[in-house]
């Protein structure tokens, strides 16, 4: 959900996802974990499915929100309802990002890429994926703050 617009899209994400998994399992060579193996073929099938998607989804211009999305957050009986409510409405606030700045900011602060792998995977220049980051984060914030404001 982190790469896609609505349920939908990341249902077909996932399912390209296992689909190019299952059709490599044969190369891949027990070096490193399988788990991050198979992290990184997700999120490059996600990544891929975006290009597709979109001619230019990486422009700095590209500031179009995309829709609200209802969220399941599964969390365990002991989460107080106060988390629960801030993890939701992060996650909707990741997801309102244009699919520049939410791929940029997931790349680099979920997956831990570097700004240069980020130009490199996504065609762009590490200026852009700088700026796509600085303006995802702004959004962010002032969102977080504006939902959050007198509720500490």
């Amino acid at each position: 959900m982190r790469y896609a617009k609505d349920k939908d899209e990341a249902q077909d994400m996932v399912q390209n996802g296992f689909i190019k998994i299952f059709k490599k399992l044969d190369v891949y060579n027990f070096e490193g974990s399988l788990e991050g193996w198979i992290r990184r073929i997700m999120v490059n099938t996600a990544i891929d499915q975006i290009r597709k998607n979109k001619r230019d989804p990486f422009s700095i211009e590209d500031d179009q929100r995309v829709q609200n999305i209802e969220e399941d957050v599964p969390f365990s009986e002991e989460d107080d309802y106060e988390t629960k409510l801030k993890a939701e409405v992060a996650i909707k606030a990741i997801s309102n990002l244009s699919p520049a700045y939410r791929t940029v900011f997931n790349m680099y602060v979920i997956e831990g890429f570097t700004h240069k792998e980020i130009a490199e995977y996504l065609g762009i220049s590490e200026g852009t994926s700088k700026s796509n980051l600085a303006k995802a984060k702004q959004k962010l914030k002032a969102e977080l703050t504006a939902k959050f404001a007198g509720h500490e």
